[in-house]
């Protein structure tokens, strides 16, 4: 990094459960961990971004535990090597979570002390812009400054929060004037065109030291819960767990309002490049590739007389006619239609899901759930029968487990397994089955190098997920 003589290191957060790209975007597999700008996860885009071993050290992610295996296993996909996994007990917000990355660099030592706070969810155009401004962030936060990184606005954006610039500094950055919070449309076209206030990023970069003393001395209630959760802190396979009881007293406040409205550190970078939060379907229909009449279609779809419209299929045949300013989003199990240009109301939509039993699994989970191993959907459920479609990954095996409930029936589809049952062990190829009785510690295991694809049956008085009694599990789940 140019005049910077060590090297940042990355702390990217990747705990939220953002659903504002509902039904896609899910609790149990956020929109960070989805493929929504490009081949890659953004989680995984983000990581790319900081791969240059010469100007980055190894990123430490903030996550939870949810997401952990999620997390390890995209990172090791992208083949990015992570200098750390921290495990939030509790959500507590940004300013617990980039001061607990501090407080763990500071444990590890060494002299790689500038962070640089992303968020796991963005979507940047890494050009000689990027590099600018990273460059000058840096020599910014060697000079004892908090920085921000902000956007150029392109537009009166409601959705975003605006900083203010003031006078110009040395490093190149400006100081901060005051943040504006999202505004309304009259107000944020007023704040465009007066060509001072730029959209508030939500990335940062400050050296660690500072960012820890400025805590304890404005938020020390935050400073305190947090400096116990990581002196307590387990560790757990590749990952840390900070202490629950002590990170829990934290309070609940973003670093915005904890350290940058009141710190006389904060500085502001103006960044040219191009980003977007992907907050809404309407910022993923304008990063995507639009044909001739403004539409963008993602997965099986066909489009007659439409136009300005984006159209996402994530399972089977989609067709919209004669419709403009459209959102069509079809998941395995739920579909939102909306007007494009509406689309930041669908958080709204989800609370009022969340707030009926008989909807609120839909914000939660998807009809296929992904583990550590693989994965499983769920295709039919009765009576005291369920049938699901397995998927192991080659080398990946399940927990040794038993159920008090239900017996099961495995049949291979392709692929082959290795099965245990009691004391038996057998393995089982293309078209041929096996039958678990209740009660029987078994296991499933692919020693293949493909794919391995299974059809189960369950039958039994209970049928959930929490009738698993794991005897062993490489994944350290109770």
């Amino acid at each position: 990094m140019a005049g910077v003589d060590q090297r940042i290191v990355p702390i990217i957060l990747a705990g939220g459960k953002g659903t504002r790209l509902w039904p896609i975007s899910r609790s149990a597999r956020p929109k960070q961990f989805l493929s929504l700008a490009g081949d890659n996860s953004l989680f995984q885009q983000t990581l790319t971004r900081v791969s240059d071993s010469e100007k980055f050290a190894a990123p430490i992610v903030i996550t939870n535990n949810e997401y952990r295996f999620l997390v390890a296993e995209q990172a090791q996909e992208a083949g990015i090597e992570l200098g750390g996994i921290l495990l939030e007990p509790v959500a507590r917000n940004t300013t617990a979570a980039v001061l607990a990355a501090a407080k763990y660099m500071q444990s590890l030592g060494g002299d790689d002390t500038l962070m640089f706070v992303l968020a796991s969810d963005h979507r940047i155009v890494e050009d000689a812009n990027y590099v600018t401004a990273v460059d000058a962030a840096a020599k910014c936060a060697l000079n004892g400054n908090l920085v921000t990184f902000g956007i150029k606005p392109t537009e009166p954006a409601i959705g975003y929060g605006y900083i203010e610039q003031g006078d110009a500094i040395e490093c190149g950055g400006h100081k901060v004037v005051k943040f504006v919070e999202k505004p309304a449309l009259a107000l944020a076209e007023q704040l465009v065109a007066g060509g001072k206030h730029l959209w508030n990023s939500g990335m940062f970069l400050f050296d660690r030291d500072v960012i820890i003393s400025e805590c304890e001395k404005l938020a020390p209630d935050v400073a305190s819960a947090v400096a116990g959760a990581v002196d307590n802190a387990d560790k757990d396979l590749d990952f840390v767990r900070l202490n629950e009881d002590a990170f829990a007293q934290s309070p609940d406040i973003s670093i915005d309002y904890a350290i940058f409205e009141k710190t006389d550190k904060a500085a502001v970078v103006p960044s040219p490049f191009e980003w977007s939060d992907l907050g809404s379907w309407d910022a993923v229909w304008k990063v995507g590739a639009q044909d001739n009449e403004g539409n963008v279609s993602v997965g099986d779809v066909m489009l007659s007389e439409t136009k300005n419209s984006l159209v996402y299929s994530e399972t089977g045949q989609v067709t919209v006619s004669g419709l403009d300013d459209v959102a069509v989003i079809v998941s395995e199990d739920a579909i939102f239609v909306g007007a494009l240009s509406e689309a930041q109301k669908v958080g709204e939509l989800v609370k009022k899901l969340r707030s009926d039993k008989r909807t609120a699994p839909l914000t939660e989970t998807h009809r296929t759930c992904y583990r550590p191993w693989g994965g499983y959907s769920s295709l039919v459920v009765g009576n005291r029968f369920q049938v699901k479609r397995l998927f192991v990954k080659p080398g990946k095996k399940l927990s040794l487990q038993k159920h008090h409930h239900r017996s099961e029936h495995w049949v291979v589809v392709s692929g082959t397994a290795e099965v245990t049952i009691d004391d038996s062990v057998k393995t089982l190829s293309e078209n041929q089955s096996v039958y678990i009785p209740l009660g029987a510690v078994h296991r499933l295991e692919n020693k293949g190098k493909i794919l391995l694809e299974l059809i189960e049956v369950q039958t039994g008085s209970y049928l959930g997920e929490d009738d698993i009694v794991r005897l062993e599990d490489e994944f350290g789940r109770a």
